[in-house]
């Protein structure tokens, strides 16, 4: 797997630094019908993190008959939300969130030919939600989310084939 930064943005004032970085397919045709390949000019999916949002790009994958295939996108978020008490003391206190997933169930199968639509997951998780998920010390700390939380620390890509247990297609990120 190739992982490459594609665009540095610096923010105004703040001076925080957002990375593009783009993940690349393994794609195992053993886990797909007896003939399928990349359709001429097509190539493996890739997806991209920018900010909280992760895309992937579509594809077209030939000899597959009239068998259709499962498309999931899931995206784990962490954050680090403080917790402060009265007398001014701060906890960080470290919340990871995976529930953002998007799936395109509706791929199209024309000709043989498998139609992959890209996919993307823009739906983070709210702020509130990872104030819900951390524990302070007690009830009268008080939550707050630092600059440059939450994140993106992970996602899964899969494309697999009905009727086969592993997929054709998977993007892992961080890698293992």
């Amino acid at each position: 797997m190739r992982i490459r930064p594609s665009a540095f943005v610096a923010a105004s004032s703040l001076a925080v630094l957002a990375v593009s970085t783009s993940v690349w397919a393994d794609t195992n045709f053993t886990n797909a019908p007896n003939g399928a390949h990349y359709r001429q000019g097509s190539v493996e999916p890739v997806c991209t993190i920018s900010g909280l949002n992760v895309s992937c790009t579509g594809t077209e994958i030939a000899g597959v008959g009239n068998t259709d295939a499962d498309l999931v996108l899931s995206v784990s978020y962490s954050a680090t939300v403080d917790c402060t008490n009265r007398g001014g003391k701060l906890v960080p206190v470290k919340t990871r969130i995976t529930t953002a997933s998007s799936n395109d169930e509706d791929t199209d199968v024309r000709n043989g030919t498998l139609f992959v639509s890209a996919i993307n997951v823009s739906n983070p998780p709210t702020e509130q939600a990872f104030k819900d998920a951390a524990t302070c010390p007690n009830g009268n700390w008080t939550k707050s989310m630092p600059a440059g939380s939450p994140t993106v620390s992970g996602f899964t890509y899969t494309l697999t084939f009905d009727g086969l247990n592993a997929p054709v297609v998977i993007i892992v990120f961080p890698a293992s």
